[in-house]
């Protein structure tokens, strides 16, 4: 069993930054592909971004390329999801994900679910 929590989210001018952080329970930690996801009002759930359990390999949702960046912290449970140059239409609810695989994460599919947290971008 893992669990999630999220943090860092909240209200961020267009243009600005926010760094997302997800703190895992567990000791079985490193054996999952951490990921992203984000829903928007009215709008189906899209992937955001993945991190292999070894935190060797990135995925990353094209439109997210270049803006957002997906680490982890073993010693700390955590992973984080930076993001920068953020836009109006950044705005969701944002979820961390453990999984699989980073492409299994990338189809959608996670193993367990954070709660979600706000970002909202205004303009």
């Amino acid at each position: 069993q893992v669990q999630l929590v999220e943090s860092g989210g909240g209200l961020v001018q267009a243009g600005g930054s926010l760094r997302l952080s997800c703190a895992a329970s567990g000791r079985t930690f490193s054996r999952y592909a951490m990921g992203w996801f984000r829903q928007a009002p009215g709008k189906e759930r899209e992937f955001v971004a993945a991190i292999s359990g070894s935190g060797t390999n990135t995925y990353y949702a094209d439109s997210m390329k270049g803006r957002f960046t997906i680490s982890r912290d073993i010693a700390k449970i955590t992973v984080y999801l930076q993001m920068n140059s953020l836009k109006p239409e950044d705005t969701a609810v944002y979820y961390c994900a453990a999984g699989t695989t980073t492409s299994s994460m990338a189809r959608g599919k996670g193993d367990y679910w954070g709660q979600g947290i706000q970002v909202t971008v205004s303009s």
